[in-house]
């Protein structure tokens, strides 16, 4: 018999349910069946590949991609489900709003200290190497700069928050330290993108609802330096 995957990988997406062994055939293996996520506007997204493709950036095994958010560029090889343009339209709407700012950061990147040399400096390499300007605390807090100052002033100009979600940080979460401080900084703001790495939406939610409440992006489903190009192609203009 066919063993849920949901304890494990959780069902928090889309294609994480449609790939569920025990549960994808209720859901439906291609993105025609998932009328539950609402219609989508022509102005949102612009289908232009069959829900039979291959994965991400061509990858094969991953989950079939069958969608590219109106502000994907035409030779653009990142694609995406249908829950994912959902949820970042929203935010591309807050950056297109913003262009009156040109000296603001793309991105503030939020992650624990423990993964500062490891994943969250992986994440920052990736999108720098897209050409996307990261606020990133390793490099631009300067010694003698007091840091809750500095992260405050990060906050403040920066176009989108990235929060990187790793076993780390749900570590660190429950103790109130500084990526508490900035996690509710960015939940107040409303431009933020989880980015789940490592762990699960459930075990997120055990630590903080408010943020599991937030659709994103997962390296369970793609690998990071996919997830790095669809962040990159967010906050492009």
């Amino acid at each position: 018999m066919a063993r849920c995957t949901a304890p494990v990988l959780g069902h928090r997406t889309a294609s994480a349910a449609a790939n569920c062994p025990a549960c994808g055939e209720r859901y439906g293996r291609s993105y025609g069946g998932y009328s539950s996520y609402g219609s989508y506007s022509p102005s949102s997204y612009s289908p232009t590949r069959s829900s039979g493709s291959s994965g991400s950036s061509g990858s094969s095994g991953g989950p079939s991609r069958g969608t590219k958010p109106r502000w994907s560029g035409a030779g653009s090889s990142v694609w995406y489900t249908p829950e994912e343009v959902r949820a970042l339209t929203p935010l591309r709407n807050s950056v297109e709003e913003l262009t009156k700012k040109p000296d603001l950061r793309d991105v503030f990147l939020c992650h624990a200290w423990d993964d500062r040399w490891g994943a969250a400096k992986e994440l920052h390499d990736l999108l720098e190497s897209c050409g996307v300007r990261v606020w990133f605390s390793e490099k631009d807090v300067g010694l003698g700069v007091p840091l809750l100052r500095a992260i405050d002033k990060g906050l403040a100009n920066s176009k989108v928050g990235i929060v990187l979600v790793t076993p780390a940080l749900l570590r660190r979460l429950p103790a109130e330290g500084i990526a508490d401080k900035e996690l509710s900084a960015l939940l107040a703001r409303e431009r933020l993108v989880p980015v789940v790495h490592g762990t699960t939406y459930e075990a997120l939610r055990e630590v903080s609802p408010l943020l599991a409440s937030r659709s994103g992006l997962s390296t369970a489903e793609d690998p990071m330096a996919d997830v790095a190009a669809k962040l990159a192609e967010l906050v492009a203009l």
